[in-house]
């Protein structure tokens, strides 16, 4: 009993492994071959970004308490403006073509440069009542030193809040 319990179990191994393999296998060659990552193409900036959220009106709330402004847009599409850029909220389930391929809450990491001092960002934080969850630490941004704090949105999204300094 004990040999066909292990024959079962390296044929499920196996088989696991093959459907692995497969799955990889056909992400990987499926749309894109690339040949030498670089390009000549030059990217300006981020125009927009899509979050999938579980409620529009909880992931407004939220951002209009970190300074963003609710925007309406198309066939009554919400998004939040800050500086030149913008996020379009999509609610999981009803989202809008084209899309992520797995568009999913709580799966985003981002890290937005405040003007204000992060002292008085803390300060607001505490206000809305929005826990945070590490900093003030020091970290490296794209094109400077940082000094951040981490808050998670109503998805659970990780939200840094970072003023630039030079060192």
């Amino acid at each position: 009993m004990r040999n066909k319990v292990s024959i079962f179990l390296s044929a499920a191994a196996i088989s696991l492994l093959t459907f692995s393999y497969s799955v990889l296998a056909e992400s990987s060659s499926g749309l894109h071959s690339l040949k030498s990552g670089e390009s000549n193409m030059k990217i300006r900036n981020l125009d927009h970004l899509v979050l999938t959220v579980k409620s529009i009106d909880h992931a407004l709330v939220f951002y209009k308490s970190l300074g963003m402004k609710e925007i309406t847009f198309g066939n009554n599409r919400k998004a939040l403006a800050f500086g030149s850029q913008k996020i379009n909220l999509h609610e999981a389930g009803k989202e809008f073509e084209p899309k992520a391929k797995i568009p999913t809450p709580g799966s985003a990491d981002l890290c937005f440069i405040v003007e204000t001092p992060l002292e008085d960002v803390i300060k607001e934080l505490k206000k809305n009542n929005i826990k945070i969850i590490e900093g003030p630490i020091d970290r490296t941004g794209a094109k400077f030193k940082l000094r951040s704090v981490y808050v998670r949105d109503p998805d659970d999204n990780l939200i840094e809040l970072s003023n630039e300094y030079e060192k």
